[in-house]
């Protein structure tokens, strides 16, 4: 699967650990950046980079780190077609794409550690939508409430 990654300053070093668990994993990483160091960067514009490939049909799916996770997640959920959630833990990240079929992560390089940040990933990466009919129904009306806006 191809997946898309960014981070600003703040999530830069988890965006490289990032990227190595997905490529361990035998994914194609898309690196939208940061590439380099640089404190005043902001978090929209990576969640913009993020979601534009997701609406191109560029990636699959998307990680975003930030300090929080919580920017990225608010700045990415305002375009269409993208689904983001903050994961801190392994259930929400699969859980998130099993049943609501989110396609992008954010984390929050300041909030998780290194080890259970590269098992979050790796939950988010593994899973996938599962189509039954009542989470089938669910994203109808997250579809149905993103189309009325």
């Amino acid at each position: 699967m191809k997946i898309a990654i960014a981070a600003d300053h703040a999530g830069l070093p988890l965006k490289a650990e990032v990227a190595k668990v997905l490529t361990n994993l035998g994914h194609e990483v898309l690196d939208l950046g940061a590439h380099e160091y640089d404190a005043q960067d902001d978090y929209p514009d990576f969640a913009r980079y993020v979601g534009n490939t997701i609406q191109h049909q560029q990636a699959e799916r998307g990680v975003i780190v930030c300090g929080s996770g919580v920017g990225a997640s608010v700045a990415a959920n305002k375009m269409k077609g993208v689904r983001a959630a903050v994961c801190h833990d392994v259930y929400s990240a699969h859980q998130g794409v099993e049943h609501d079929d989110m396609n992008v992560l954010c984390l929050g390089a300041r909030i998780l550690g290194v080890e259970p940040a590269r098992e979050v990933v790796a939950a988010f990466a593994g899973a996938s939508f599962t189509g039954e009919e009542r989470h089938r129904r669910r994203l109808e009306k997250v579809l149905a409430i993103e189309a009325a806006n």
